[in-house]
């Protein structure tokens, strides 16, 4: 299997500020992590386009790029008490939300398999107008907007610690737009409860599996037996867009989920059978502990080109693992189980 790697040094531009945990050091984690996997001859690299303002304000109300263009021209700053810009910034988020774009182009010429995306700032808290949690555009709902606007159903596995609010925002409504959620929880931002599960025509398109601290990888691949791959045949996406967050790895500084490596390689290989070759985007989004972040991209990438790789074994259920299976189980019936008379 062949993988676009697509990657700029416009990303490793976007200063965030001392100490911050979503740093140009992320970059080199992954690339080390990537360069150890074994499957770099697999691998094709690109650099990401700019997003256009069209495409941007398919998802993004027109004043909110302007303005954040504008912020950036000027120096930048702290956006919020999270996230910050600065001058350089702009052309990285650019260039971030237009690496989906360009991806599919090219994975549309039969220039590889799938495509691993490694950008920042990341993008799925971004909301429609406003910048939070370290992201300023909303990377994969550029790219599954851009899909579902030329009638393609689209599935987005979001299975970073963090729930993507941005994402379930954009496309609480819309029908074509799947997104489904493994996340920590309660937790930041918030969102993302079990009976969040979109509204009007998009009823049922969003899917939640908000998992309580200490939930591990066994648990997840319970969650994609019983909820994700049946949710995912009636749905019946001709794309699959991964969200991939490593921030639930058990080493992550900010989160308390209990994940390993080896559970994010067994994630990406169960989200890939989702769709078909050709049609399957990786894009990273957290993971600040760099040497779990650097052997997850290493299991992710792997997984992409079609090998194993597992730098750490894949986790049992967790200290969270009855309370996190009722959860699973909560969701088969909120989302498939046919409702009692």
């Amino acid at each position: 299997m062949t993988v676009l790697l697509g990657r700029h040094d416009a990303f490793s531009h976007h200063d965030t500020g001392r100490h911050h945990p979503e740093r140009a050091d992320r970059l080199n984690a992954v690339f080390e992590g990537i360069a150890a996997s074994g499957v770099a001859e697999a691998l094709t690299d690109f650099e990401p386009r700019q997003a256009t303002r069209d495409e941007l304000t398919a998802v993004h109300q027109a004043a909110y790029v302007d303005a954040l263009g504008d912020f950036c021209a000027e120096g930048g700053g702290m956006i919020d008490a999270d996230t910050s810009a600065s001058e350089a910034s702009y052309e990285a988020a650019l260039r971030a939300a237009g690496a989906g774009l360009d991806a599919i182009a090219r994975l549309r010429a039969g220039e590889a398999d799938s495509a691993f995306l490694a950008v920042r700032p990341p993008g799925h808290h971004a909301l429609s107008a406003r910048a939070m949690g370290f992201c300023l555009f909303n990377n994969v709902a550029v790219a599954a907007s851009s899909l579902a606007a030329g009638g393609e159903r689209v599935l987005i596995i979001d299975f970073d610690a963090h729930h993507g609010n941005g994402t379930q925002d954009i496309f609480y409504d819309d029908p074509d737009v799947c997104y489904v959620s493994m996340h920590q929880y309660p937790f930041y931002p918030g969102t993302g409860a079990l009976r969040e599960m979109g509204r009007g025509p998009g009823l049922g398109t969003t899917v939640n599996l908000p998992m309580p601290e200490g939930t591990g990888g066994d648990v997840y691949r319970a969650a994609f037996d019983a909820v994700i791959e049946p949710v995912a045949e009636r749905f019946a996406p001709a794309w699959v867009l991964i969200s991939a967050g490593f921030d639930g790895h058990r080493d992550d500084p900010l989160t308390d989920l209990g994940l390993t490596a080896g559970d994010f390689s067994d994630l990406t290989s169960r989200s890939l059978r989702l769709a078909p070759a050709g049609r399957r985007i990786v894009f990273l989004e957290g993971g600040y502990d760099l040497d779990a972040l650097a052997a997850s991209s290493a299991a992710c990438v792997a997984a992409l080109a079609g090998e194993t790789l597992r730098p750490e074994p894949p986790s049992g259920a967790g200290s969270a693992g009855a309370h996190a299976l009722e959860v699973v189980a909560a969701a088969r019936r909120l989302h498939l189980d046919e409702p009692s008379e």
